[in-house]
């Protein structure tokens, strides 16, 4: 009688499993997801993202150009996380930081040489605050540069006896406070705008495809524009909400200053949420299904803007493919904007440039949206 039983058991058992082993082939999304998804997050971890801080683009300005000068200076060009950039002059040095192309200042002054000899000697290390997780290591690779000439020194006297003291002198511009509240909840605002447009906007079309909803839709005079703009307009409502309570939090509860343009803050952030709102209902009708949509709303925004935005990581120290796919997605550039209008001010070339590419990207989406709301039924 057991082993009746027992083998009843196996028998349903047997089928059971190949009925779900079917169906779990059949499920390619839940397959991607299994076993997709854990192949990213180790390749993207392990070899794409990094927290250390290398080849940084430092501004020197050598207002003393004597030959010790130099002779100290020497050790930025063999440091392997410094690209030093020789500036002529500091106001040409400020304008390379503030366009984002150069992370730091390092200002030799024209006594130096004078005061080395004296026995102490200064140079000012001017750091953009936007960016503070890489500042405080910017400042220990140059202090390590510039420490090789005592090192020098000694190995050149065969002794260990006390050379003149260099004094770094730092100064952390955008964000003098030194905090990293100020770098990151800029950056939350970006991943709100996503979570609310993309990820709650994925299930519109969707769930009207699997109710058969929609289909009612295609046998009346409304367009798909129309369609478009109905289902956006009360979660852009929401997502402007949000962006309120986001900017009055960064003011009023983390005192995060606001040093652009309030309107342009505005308008970039209702610019990106409408790129959000865009990608959620392409993602949406182009699967038809609630459970697939909401998977690759995740992984095709929110992720991305989390990882590959430049929240988290400098994307300046991430290996150049990861760099080039990091440029496609629209988080990218709305990151490095809002970051900037906080924290620098208005650069309006960074402005209109990043504001171009987001308007594009959303007459993008709007035309693929609606190309998935045509009236035909499959």
């Amino acid at each position: 009688m057991s082993d009746r039983t027992h083998g009843g058991f196996l028998r349903r058992f047997t089928a059971l499993l190949r009925k779900e082993l079917r169906q779990m082939l059949r499920d390619r999304s839940n397959l991607a997801v299994g076993l997709l998804l854990p192949v990213m997050l180790i390749l993207l971890f392990g070899y794409g993202l990094s927290f250390d801080v290398r080849d940084v683009r430092l501004a020197v300005v050598m207002e003393d150009n004597s030959p010790t000068a130099r002779d100290v200076m020497a050790g930025l060009s063999g440091s392997e996380f410094l690209s030093p950039v020789w500036m002529a002059s500091q106001t040409e040095a400020v304008q390379a930081m503030r366009e984002g192309q150069a992370v730091a200042i390092l200002r030799v002054p024209s006594n130096f040489s004078s005061e080395l000899a004296a026995g102490h000697a200064r140079v000012q290390l001017l750091m953009n605050g936007v960016d503070s997780s890489s500042a405080a290591a910017v400042e220990g690779y140059v202090a390590g540069a510039i420490g090789q000439w005592a090192q020098i020194q000694n190995a050149r006297r065969g002794t260990r006896v006390e050379t003149p003291g260099i004094e770094l002198v730092q100064r952390m511009w955008f964000n003098e406070a030194n905090t990293s509240t100020w770098y990151l909840v800029p950056g939350l605002i970006v991943l709100v705008m996503t979570l609310i447009g993309a990820f709650l906007t994925s299930l519109l079309i969707a769930r009207e495809w699997e109710r058969g909803t929609l289909e009612s839709l295609f046998v009346t005079p409304v367009h798909s524009l129309e369609i478009v703009l109905a289902k956006i307009v009360p979660y852009f409502v929401v997502g402007a909400i949000d962006l309120v309570m986001c900017l009055l939090a960064a003011r009023f509860l983390f005192q995060v200053p606001m040093r652009g343009s309030l309107v342009v803050i505005v308008l970039a952030s209702l610019l990106y949420l409408m790129v959000a709102l865009l990608l959620g209902l392409f993602i949406s009708g182009r699967t038809r299904n609630q459970f697939e949509a909401s998977q690759l709303a995740m992984l095709a925004s929110f992720m991305p803007a989390m990882m590959l935005s430049g929240f988290v990581f400098d994307l300046r120290n991430v290996p150049l493919v990861v760099q080039l796919v990091s440029q496609l997605l629209p988080a990218t550039h709305f990151m490095s904007l809002i970051k900037t209008l906080f924290l620098a001010g208005d650069n309006w070339p960074m402005i209109l440039r990043d504001c171009a590419i987001l308007l594009l990207y959303m007459l993008v989406l709007l035309w693929a949206t609606r190309a998935t709301l045509r009236k035909t039924l499959d």
